[in-house]
């Protein structure tokens, strides 16, 4: 749960629990949150063994217990808009509006990351001889 497969899978890990989070935190209190977190993580990792008990493979990576925090915070908050940047459309919003960001719904970014997560786990489903990145 506190390993990851690169760089670019912590990060984007990171970005999501920076983002959607702290807010969780803030209302769970420090404690409560870092219980529901391990929590959820373990409940993840359970269920990816439930998959494939005969699997050899060790399970890598955190989505189980952050797919937890984001669904949380889409209960907790379910009208909350963020800000999100989007190369090269927000270069052009700066030069118009003065402001980089697009405002969107929550749940859109919870559910493009709900999706992304849910192809990336069909293949992996594809490949659970090779191992990899649990999703």
């Amino acid at each position: 749960m506190f390993m990851h497969g690169g760089i670019a899978h912590i990060l984007g890990n990171m970005l999501f629990l920076w983002i959607f989070g702290d807010n969780v935190e803030d209302q769970f209190g420090h404690g409560r949150y870092l219980a529901f977190y391990l929590f959820c993580g373990v409940v993840a990792t359970f269920t990816q063994y439930g998959i494939d008990p005969g699997s050899p493979i060790p399970n890598l990576g955190a989505s189980g217990a952050i797919a937890g925090v984001l669904g949380v915070y889409l209960l907790m908050f379910p009208r909350a808009r963020v800000n999100i940047f989007v190369w090269p459309l927000s270069v052009l919003l700066a030069i118009f509006t003065r402001s980089p960001y697009l405002r969107v719904p929550a749940w859109l970014m919870l559910g493009l990351w709900f999706a992304v997560q849910l192809l990336l786990g069909v293949e992996g489903l594809a490949n659970m001889g090779e191992g990899g990145v649990a999703f």
